[in-house]
């Protein structure tokens, strides 16, 4: 379950920046598709929904004052532009009910006072392919009064787009000459889910060529480790067009607000790498009980309740800080990995490896410099590995590149097997292999640094720090650990 302490997050340490935050592209007083797919595509965006009514409760449930206290919350938090669904069963279809357009106008408006754009989301819960025409002309009622709005920054077409139905793709193909008639300088794009990847966008682009989209929405939920990779291959899929990360995050129902937090700087650090300006947390809050419709299959998910940078109450998780600092232009340094094991234990993304085998546990009475450090007692193993504890850098890995590893160590009546280690995946997570450092000497010992210096092997994506211990009968502490790439000159 997601962790529920009241006590505060670590502050991120920010490495020195030489040049200055990036600057958002906005759009001028009369909307052109090049100056909105400028903004779109640089744009510090945030999903939302309110906490106490998601989906589609949040038009059934309009809350214009609620609605105003979220906007002005996002913005204090760095965004520049918001991203909402409409959907047709809420809106009334094929007809729109003019109480849900107005309720559509007054968020628009409200997004504005606050200083945020809005990229619009239609059809979501949607299987309606047959209807192309009656479609095109509900989007058509819902999108005109925007077409040259600069608040309005594009349009989605459909949210999570399945480019293996065929009536999909029919119905999609006659949908985007329509709205192009009805709003022709509004960027049109469709998403793929994270599970379809840029095979999933590759599909897309590949459907329609007769129509094509103004730029393509990638969600990402995949192995953080590995996100440059994962980028570079959505990048190539619909190249020359560009891509944004139109939702990425990690739910703290499964995963610890440590592992969170990290997960959104490695996606924010690697999407910087990659040139993807663009990078859309899902979810500003988390979801309270029942907030998310019951005739929805995503209720009955309890990780779809714990995306958010604010938990439901309002109070801010650790992946919030991460967040603010990347929309500073801020890059995070890999302390926001809990590397001297001081953050509490739900702010840490340190995660265990065998567990049956061994468990690190933080020990508050001996850390080398602070309080704490992660101590190891009466491990086992297996017949080919030890058990662990583990984390992946920040920085996103490249094969070649130089890597530096180094943890203070200590042991007391220690036996077996006690090391670091990097290990080595490359993009479909096969491991490549691994380098050690030197072991703890048994018996007991003071303090003692191991190092590891390792060069990513070809095909290399990601790398996993893990510190290890195995078969040790007393115990050893792991303290002040470092973890970063090595600069191309080598100092």
């Amino acid at each position: 379950m997601a962790a529920t302490t009241s006590e505060p997050s670590p502050e991120v340490s920010a490495l020195p920046v030489g040049s200055p935050a990036p600057v958002t592209a906005r759009i001028a007083s009369t909307a052109t598709l090049e100056s909105r797919l400028a903004a779109v595509t640089s744009a510090r965006t945030i999903n939302y929904y309110p906490s106490n009514a998601g989906w589609s409760a949040m038009w059934t449930a309009f809350d214009a004052g609620r609605i105003e206290e979220d906007m002005a919350k996002a913005a204090a938090l760095g965004a520049d532009n918001v991203r909402i669904i409409v959907f047709p069963q809420a809106f009334g279809y094929p007809t729109p009910k003019a109480e849900y357009a107005e309720r559509l106008r007054k968020f628009i408006s409200i997004a504005d006072s606050q200083g945020l754009t809005v990229k619009l989301t239609l059809f979501d819960w949607w299987s309606g392919y047959s209807d192309a025409a009656g479609s095109a002309a509900w989007a058509q009622t819902v999108l005109t009064p925007y077409a040259d709005d600069p608040r309005v920054l594009s349009v989605e077409l459909k949210n999570e787009f399945v480019s293996t139905d065929p009536a999909a793709v029919a119905w999609v193909s006659a949908l985007i000459p329509a709205v192009r008639s009805a709003v022709p300088q509004m960027p049109l794009t469709l998403s793929v889910d994270g599970q379809s990847g840029a095979a999933g966008l590759a599909r897309i682009k590949a459907s329609l060529v007769d129509t094509p989209l103004d730029y393509y929405d990638y969600h990402f939920y995949g192995n953080s480790e590995r996100a440059l990779a994962e980028i570079r291959r959505a990048q190539s899929a619909v190249s020359p067009d560009p891509i944004v990360i139109g939702e990425t995050g990690l739910s703290t129902a499964t995963s610890s607000e440590g592992e969170q937090a990290a997960f959104l700087a490695r996606v924010y650090q690697a999407a910087n790498v990659a040139g993807v300006r663009s990078v859309a947390p899902w979810t500003l809050y988390d979801f309270a009980d029942g907030a998310i419709p019951t005739n929805s299959q995503v209720s009955k998910v309890p990780a779809q309740y714990r995306f958010g940078l604010y938990r439901a109450d309002g109070s801010a998780k650790f992946a919030a800080t991460v967040v603010r600092a990347a929309w500073q232009g801020t890059p995070m340094s890999e302390e926001v990995l809990d590397l001297g094991f001081e953050a509490s234990p739900g702010s840490s993304p340190w995660r265990p490896y065998l567990a049956d085998e061994g468990v690190a546990v933080r020990a508050r009475d001996m850390g080398r410099t602070g309080t704490n450090s992660a101590r190891f007692t009466g491990t086992t193993r297996t017949a080919t590995t030890l058990p662990s504890v583990r984390t992946s850098p920040v920085t996103p890995v490249e094969a070649g590149q130089g890597w530096h590893a180094e943890a203070w160590a200590r042991g007391l009546d220690v036996t077996g097997a006690n090391e670091i280690a990097l290990s080595w995946f490359d993009i479909n997570d096969k491991w490549l292999g691994q380098n050690t450092s030197k072991r703890v000497v048994a018996g007991t010992t003071d303090w003692t640094l191991l190092t590891v210096d390792a060069v990513a092997p070809a095909g290399a994506t990601s790398v996993q720090l893990h510190l290890k211990s195995g078969d040790n009968k007393g115990s050893v502490w792991f303290d002040d650990v470092a973890l970063s790439p090595v600069p191309a000159d080598g100092s």
